[in-house]
């Protein structure tokens, strides 16, 4: 997914698998999500509850210690975490989320973030995070809980009128 195709508007959610559908979702936000654009970061794979996000660690990037500023870390993990849960075609944004720092990483170093859905249920859903450097080692975990709002990526004749 590093480059998504454009967007096609034309589609139906109804008529997609959970797994394309979570795709089509992924290009559609990918597509605005300028943040995440700048910050280098590539979308490597997006399925139902699930994402996968790379971002390479750049010297204005580190703190005052020489290392990867936390801030970036949860950027990261939290962009990883808008895929996961946006990735049912229900707007979802972030409710809390909380990060545990457990390794530094340097300038030079590629952390790759993996959302994975833990629960889903109503309005809410919580999703885990494990950031990992390009050497599999654990960097940080990140917990987020989502919360829906209105609207959807795509609409079929089915949600045209649902939009929460």
């Amino acid at each position: 997914m590093a480059s998504p195709d454009a967007p096609r508007r034309d589609l139906d959610p109804s008529t997609l698998s959970p797994d394309a559908l979570a795709a089509e979702v992924a290009r559609r936000m990918w597509a605005d999500d300028r943040a995440s654009q700048a910050l280098g970061m590539e979308l490597l794979e997006v399925r139902s509850g699930y994402a996968r996000i790379r971002m390479p660690i750049r010297r204005d990037m580190t703190n005052g210690h020489g290392i990867c500023h936390g801030g970036y870390m949860f950027l990261l993990a939290d962009s990883t975490f808008a895929f996961a849960c946006n990735s049912h075609n229900q707007r979802a944004v972030a409710a809390s989320a909380e990060i545990h720092f457990l390794a530094s990483a340097h300038e030079g170093d590629v952390l790759t973030a993996t959302g994975v859905e833990q629960h889903l249920a109503g309005r809410s859903g919580v999703y885990d995070m494990r950031v990992t450097d390009q050497h599999g080692r654990l960097i940080a975990l990140f917990r987020g809980k989502s919360a829906t709002i209105k609207g959807r990526f795509l609409e079929s004749a089915d949600t045209a009128g649902d939009k929460e």
